[in-house]
């Protein structure tokens, strides 16, 4: 019965095949492998291109080639191919093209006018490459282009008014290009022209739609107040970008419409506002950028029972925030507390895809799954270690909190100490006062550890040597006293992280007292503004020891024993003769009585 049934399911295979797999016609394979000749690669990569494009199989199954039922190439994906030169015109010869994606790669050059023949294009990505010129008006023949990806090219000049044809277009991305003017009024649900020269306002309709999903335009020359931005109600916005630019006002209050949000940057602007409590009703808020504005008050918000249960980056630096922080503030950021891995953010409610970044070649994107299964690359700026580091791509386990340059006071909450996967905590250059929580030995992820130029008194925790990870710590210019820990962790920082501090000592501050330096002075045997009896230092009371009793042998032998007395004196007489052999003549009368001393020595 196995058997019969074994055959059957190989004869309906067999079928079957035909129909699911087409076969390409034969111009179209010559076409394939006229385009694989007139390619350029980068023979430095080491790798052998488009190996399967070989002209005895089928060639729709060739790597990165789609075909229709009757066996013509709609599909092009060669992205990551190590493609040099430019882009030749044999791409012509694919007219039913659908989706063209050469990202990636080192192509220059300019756009082709061939691609005017692309009618039916609807995914075009040149990402990634070093194209040069400015967007051709050839683009005007593409009525069904849904997705136009031009990032990260050297493209210059206006944006074309042929943009306004793309009657479908919901995802374009000109980020790091080099154009100017105004951006496109026409409504996309991913609109990313960040990196660019534009400038003017944000046209309200932008941020009217309910369907867009990413506006990011950091880094422009964009001007006007925000306060009137009028977010729609169910609005579908998830990660508004606009950082970086001269925008004043205040957070609009209209943001609380998107409860969806995922990330808000609004840094490096000239916004005046107090904490925008607004945004504590954001249970999907993951990223919230507010550094570098003239922001204000506490960052208490009494009146929400909101938590922010996803939040894996609060940067609120170069602010005018004071007043203390609770300890409550910290036991709602759940992503902060449990170390988990793969990508956190989804857009559009889809799934998002897991990327091993190993074996992802082109590496340089965070991957945001959105609508026509495009995926939306998210770039975050922060500080780490006293400099600016760009995120390309934000894993789950990489969480940030930021709260430098403020006058923020008191003393910090000891349930700090919960954030088990917090990466990076910067607290530095405020008024906060106490002692360092030993709580902190808990955040066993911590890499970087910022809390100099603040008011913090006390010793430093033992427990701190146990954090293994830690690479970067600053405790400069604070209050602090007592010896340094002597962890193997603590002996890799130099003494610029601990400088400031009038009452600490030992290394790398200072050397051992094996060298014989002492503690810093002492007020009634303790050091000052310590609460703490004095420590012992059983190094130098052992050097004290051994230098007593060898002295002590040294004398007791030359008193308790005559035989031992008599033979160094005579030693020291017969080598003061051989280096000063005058001072036998002037020893005069007292000469007899030395050799009477010898012929007593002799017998």
């Amino acid at each position: 019965m196995k058997t019969l049934l074994h055959y059957l399911f190989l004869f309906c295979f067999n079928i079957l095949l035909p129909a699911v797999h087409s076969q390409c016609i034969k111009d179209q394979q010559q076409s394939l492998l006229h385009l694989k000749k007139s390619l350029q690669f980068d023979p430095s990569s080491g790798l052998a291109p488009l190996i399967s494009w070989d002209s005895s199989t089928d060639c729709c199954s060739w790597v990165g080639v789609a075909c229709t039922s009757n066996g013509h190439v709609v599909s092009l994906d060669l992205s990551a191919e190590t493609i040099s030169g430019s882009i030749p015109g044999s791409f012509a010869n694919f007219p039913n093209l659908r989706k063209l994606d050469l990202s990636g790669n080192n192509i220059s050059g300019t756009i082709p006018g061939s691609f005017a023949n692309f009618s039916n294009l609807r995914v075009l990505d040149l990402s990634s490459n070093n194209i040069s010129g400015t967007i051709p008006g050839s683009f005007a023949n593409f009525p069904n282009l849904r997705k136009l990806d031009l990032s990260g090219n050297n493209i210059s000049g206006t944006i074309p008014g042929s943009f306004a044809n793309f009657s479908k277009l919901t995802s374009l991305s000109l980020r790091g290009c080099q154009l100017n003017g105004t951006f496109p009024k026409e409504i996309f649900q991913i609109l990313d022209m960040s990196n660019n020269s534009l400038s003017g306002m944000i046209p309200q309709c932008l941020t009217a739609i309910r369907d867009i999903s990413v506006l990011n335009l950091a880094r422009n020359n964009l001007t006007g107040t925000i306060s009137n931005v009028e977010v729609s109600e169910d609005s579908s916005l998830e990660i508004l970008e606009i950082s970086r630019n001269q925008f004043g006002g205040q957070v609009p209050k209209s943001l609380a419409n998107c409860t969806k949000l995922k990330v808000l940057n609004i840094g490096n602007n000239n916004i005046t506002d107090s904490f925008p409590c607004l945004l504590k009703n954001m249970s999907t808020l993951s990223v919230l950028v507010l550094r570098s504005n003239n922001f204000y008050g506490g960052i208490e918000c009494h009146n929400t029972n909101g938590t922010w249960p996803e939040l894996q980056i609060i940067d609120l630096a170069h602010n005018n925030f004071r007043g203390e922080i609770q300890g409550i503030l910290w036991r709602t950021w759940q992503k902060m507390m449990v170390t988990e891995d793969g990508f956190q953010l989804t857009v559009n409610g889809h799934e998002h895809r897991k990327i091993n970044p190993g074996q992802y070649r082109r590496s340089s994107v965070r991957n945001e799954k959105v609508s026509l299964d495009f995926y939306y690359g998210l770039i975050i700026t922060v500080t780490n270690k006293g400099s600016e580091m760009t995120l390309v791509k934000i894993l789950s386990i990489f969480t940030l909190i930021d709260f430098s340059c403020n006058n923020l006071s008191g003393p910090i909450p000891k349930e700090m100490g919960e954030l088990k996967s917090l990466h990076i905590l910067n607290l530095s250059r405020n008024a906060f006062t106490g002692e360092i929580p030993s709580s902190f030995v808990n955040m066993g992820a911590l890499e970087c550890l910022d809390l100099s130029q603040n008011k913090l008194s006390g010793h430093i925790p033992q427990e701190l040597g146990k954090l293994t990870f830690l690479s970067f710590l600053n405790l400069s210019n604070n209050q602090l006293v007592g010896r340094i820990p002597t962890s193997t962790q603590f002996s890799t920082f130099p003494e610029a992280s601990f400088t400031g501090n009038k009452g600490l000592w030992g290394p790398p501050l200072t050397v051992d007292n094996k060298a014989g330096l002492s503690p810093p002075p002492t007020v009634n045997g303790r050091p000052p503004n310590s609460g703490h009896h004095p420590e012992v230092n059983w190094d130098l009371i052992s050097v004290e020891i051994g230098f007593t009793f060898g002295f002590g042998v040294a004398i007791g032998s030359l008193v308790l024993c005559k035989r031992w007395s008599k033979w160094y004196y005579r030693a020291m007489y017969n080598i003061l003769l051989k280096i000063f052999p005058q001072l036998e003549e002037r020893i005069g009368i007292h000469r007899r009585h030395v050799h009477i001393n010898q012929r007593w020595w002799r017998r």
